[in-house]
């Protein structure tokens, strides 16, 4: 069971790479399109902040992926074909994101698993054995996602255009402003995050009289600490090395550089609360039902080496392929610069943090590039390249009945081979 266990790791890892090459590229995209970050800080945020929003934040969405699209009540009395059709999930993602990826189109790693687990359902069990209200909510959400990415993107940047963009003394209009878009970004942000940070504290209070804190909280609490030092460093390094470089010679696009810096970290942690959980939820399924011998159905628990493993695999899967995604998504739908950016940025974190709230597994790419159109109807309508927005959507609506297929597939071969 060892060697399995090992194979099923390794499966994940690829998945995770591969998730990171295209949807954490996607997710940087934005920073690197518009010159307010470059690949070798993309890769430093996504690396810590990537897994910290995982750790932190993730663990409804990963629930929801390894409970809740599969009727786990019908595979109580069958633990093993539910193994083997996790790893079908992680075969057939893995080599869909792989091929995507290649191609520079920023596909949604969600619609490839939710495809993937319901095409090995209906082969091992039938139709009955999806659940097809999970399926209906994350449909939804996935519909509504660049919609209201693209309608909060459009509300942020028509104001900043307006108040800041279009007046004559741009500068200090800015620095005027300065307050209150940090406490817009920063409020938006602890609004919809400090409650879970909080968890850990109120346990602390509560093992003062008589309660065990869980020892699962002390790493999140280390992450938070390690994101903090992490906005801190690259917000200095961002002024005093990008600035001399004279990369953005505008001023006021050079400040909202900074400001730019910051949405991308909510980003990377926005996107690790949601999409890490796509390459890890097969793996945590196969290990609880290895430690317990049945098939998970609510309290999931993740382990941290499975936390550790993906974080590994998504910021190597940036390093190493993700240059093609950040084109697509940085410089092939509309012109970036870092006004811009940032707007479509704090629409896309705000987008996911919220849906990661409810546990819906929704798509960082369509927020993403529901943002950065919004931006493009506030700037000129022509600015939109809609050639490359065709591609997208075209790979959009495939994943999900490619993902199904070949999960369907590589499962009925396995099961003629081993049951």
């Amino acid at each position: 069971m060892l060697i399995t266990l090992l194979f099923v790791a390794l499966l994940a890892f690829y998945v995770a790479w591969n998730l990171g090459a295209n949807d954490v590229a996607n997710a940087m995209g934005t920073s690197v399109g518009s010159k307010a970050v470059t690949l070798k800080q993309a890769l430093i945020i996504a690396g810590v902040l990537e897994f910290t929003g995982a750790v932190l934040f993730g663990h409804e969405v990963t629930e929801t992926l390894a409970t809740k699209i599969a009727n786990p009540a019908l595979f109580a009395a069958t633990p093993q074909i539910f193994v083997v059709g996790m790893v079908t999930v992680l075969i057939s993602c893995g080599v869909w994101l792989q091929i995507a990826t290649s191609r520079g189109l920023p596909v949604s790693s969600s619609h490839a698993v939710v495809g993937a687990i319901a095409g090995f359902s209906w082969v091992a069990l039938g139709v009955n054995a999806i659940d097809w209200s999970s399926i209906g909510s994350i449909t939804i959400g996935w519909i509504l996602t660049p919609l209201i990415s693209g309608a909060i993107a459009a509300l942020f940047y028509s104001q900043i255009k307006h108040w800041i963009l279009d007046q004559p003394n741009q500068v200090v209009q800015l620095q005027e402003w300065i307050p209150w878009l940090s406490t817009l970004l920063l409020g938006v942000f602890g609004v919809i995050v400090l409650p879970p940070l909080t968890e850990p504290l109120t346990n602390f209070v509560i093992e003062q009289v008589g309660f065990t804190i869980p020892t699962y909280d002390i790493p999140l609490l280390i992450g938070a600490v390690a994101a903090v030092g992490l906005t801190i460093m690259s917000w200095r390094q961002l002024g005093d090395k990008r600035d001399k470089e004279e990369i953005l010679p505008n001023p006021v696009e050079r400040l909202f550089g900074r400001f730019q810096l910051l949405s991308a970290c909510f980003v990377a942690f926005a996107h690790g609360s949601n999409d890490v959980g796509n390459a890890i939820a097969p793996l945590a399924a196969i290990v609880y039902i290895n430690r317990t011998g049945s098939v998970p159905n609510d309290g999931l628990t993740i382990p941290l080496w499975i936390l550790i493993l993906g974080g590994a695999g998504i910021v190597g899967g940036l390093a190493v392929w993700g240059k093609k995604v950040i084109a697509t998504i940085g410089e092939n739908i509309i012109a970036l610069q870092p006004s811009s950016g940032f707007c479509a940025e704090l629409a896309t974190a705000t987008t996911i943090l919220i849906a990661s709230r409810l546990g819906l597994p929704v798509s960082t790419s369509h927020a993403l590039v529901g943002g950065v159109v919004g931006i493009g109807l506030v700037q000129n309508l022509k600015s939109i390249k809609f050639q490359t927005l065709k591609g997208i959507a075209a790979a959009w609506l495939i994943t999900i009945p490619v993902s199904a297929a070949l999960s369907a597939a590589i499962f009925s071969i396995a099961r003629i081979l081993f049951f």
